[in-house]
């Protein structure tokens, strides 16, 4: 393909040498001559791990090139990705000067072409900046109609500076937000030679993830340093204990636990929370995040009350008691707070757990029950269908397998809240669905 990339900065030059490298004859776009001049002798403007080699490997190929005429590139290419960069103003928000520019001068030359032109955006940007400021500059500034006349396509990227160029040939997958189909087929097509998988999505999708993937691994980088502070105060190998922890790639280093939804609980997770920060404490050993992960997950909490709240209903039924499914373990179950709360301020509430028989209770669950929800024999049911007549709110607060099938028995007059995300389709619930975080 005939592609053009604006922006010689780490991300443009690194993706321009790389697209050619697949194949595609490339030129590279950028308002700084010296960039140009460098692609032109091929150098590269930037340092990094094996990419002069390959800037000067794809230069003299002829697969390789650079200017800084906008207007000359949209009539040569078919395809151009924004790879200029987002910088922050003083208050944390950024400063879309850059790209902006860049998409009145595609969308000026867009103007003096009659091809149909794909714009692929990597600059990163936050949810909803591509449809609502970009593409109509891009509208503006060509008289065209996006899905018309030309498409655009949020794709981000995930390259480390250092390990930049094997980063882009192998990547975890490859992400295209785009706004129609024609756009989405051409995009694939620029990146088909590569073997990661493809996901398609929406664009404020496809924003959104590229936020989420930098701000997890910051926190791993603080998380880990935070362990490391209180395993050098306790004479222990920090590195050993997370290349260990690192091991786990069923639980820790894995899908679970980052699923949205509801706050956790049970009899390990906050006890442990609350023990590990208690032994910061003591030794004087400073961990903002570790400290922050309980006062979270209680705002989790006062999150799904205030949706109960907002119902200006009184009638509420609550499915699942223990703290997840195929359990009957109750302790520092997070809807306990919710049914304390709703009873203190006159709530009517009904519980139903397939899990859950009070009389077979033992132990710290039963002393639990016993010492702080001394009332929850005279709310529970015997059966969903009995919560379900009683109920004008129900609450979905674990994943019971009975309760799979609860959004097809609602009445139109009821309101379903999902803390869980049972309903993975919510279109056949008679009655009002809302989740805790979709």
């Amino acid at each position: 393909m005939e592609v053009s990339v604006f922006g010689l900065g780490y991300v443009g030059t690194v993706t321009s040498a790389c697209l050619a490298k697949l194949g595609h004859t490339v030129t590279g776009v950028d308002i700084n001559e010296f960039k140009v001049d460098c692609i032109a002798k091929g150098k590269s403007p930037i340092a990094e791990t094996g990419l002069e080699d390959l800037i000067s490997e794809m230069q003299a190929a002829g697969r390789l090139g650079a200017t800084s005429s906008a207007e000359e590139v949209i009539r040569s290419t078919t395809v151009s990705l924004i790879c200029v960069g987002t910088p922050s103003y003083e208050n944390g928000s950024i400063d879309l000067g850059f790209v902006e520019r860049v998409c009145r001068d595609i969308g000026k030359a867009l103007g003096g072409v009659n091809h149909f032109h794909v714009v692929m955006i990597r600059s990163t940007m936050l949810p909803g900046t591509m449809e609502d400021k970009l593409v109509p500059a891009l509208e503006e500034s060509s008289g065209k109609k996006v899905g018309v006349d030309f498409g655009v396509c949020y794709n981000p990227e995930f390259l480390r500076e250092g390990s930049a160029v094997s980063d882009f040939f192998n990547p975890p997958f490859t992400l295209l937000g785009a706004t129609d189909d024609r756009t989405l087929r051409a995009a694939q097509e620029v990146f088909s030679s590569l073997s990661a998988p493809v996901f398609t999505t929406s664009p404020r999708v496809a924003e959104m993830v590229k936020y989420v993937a930098n701000s997890f691994h910051a926190l791993k980088v603080v998380f880990a340093n935070e362990i490391g502070n209180l395993c050098k105060k306790e004479g222990i190998d920090s590195h050993e204990v997370m290349r260990i922890f690192c091991k786990d790639k069923r639980l820790s280093i894995s899908e679970h636990y980052l699923e949205p939804g509801f706050a956790f609980g049970g009899s390990c997770l906050p006890k442990d929370v609350r023990a590990l920060c208690a032994r910061f404490r003591e030794t004087k050993t400073v961990a903002p995040v570790l400290e922050s992960i309980l006062s979270s997950n209680q705002n989790q909490i006062r999150v799904a009350q205030k949706m109960i709240e907002e119902t200006r209903k009184k009638k509420i039924g609550i499915l699942g008691i223990s703290f997840k499914a195929g359990t009957d373990d109750l302790r520092e179950s997070p809807i306990v707070s919710v049914i304390e709360s709703l009873v203190g301020k006159g709530y009517s509430v009904k519980v139903f757990d397939e899990n859950v028989d009070l009389s077979r209770l033992l132990g710290a669950n039963r002393q639990f029950v016993q010492e702080e929800v001394p009332y929850l024999p005279s709310i529970m049911c015997f059966s969903m269908d009995e919560l379900l007549d009683f109920a004008e709110v129900v609450v979905i607060a674990n994943k019971g397998t009975g309760f799979k099938d609860v959004g097809g028995k609602l009445r139109k007059d009821q309101v379903a809240i999902d803390l869980v995300r049972i309903m993975e389709d919510a279109s056949d619930t008679a009655g009002t669905y809302k989740g805790i975080c979709w």
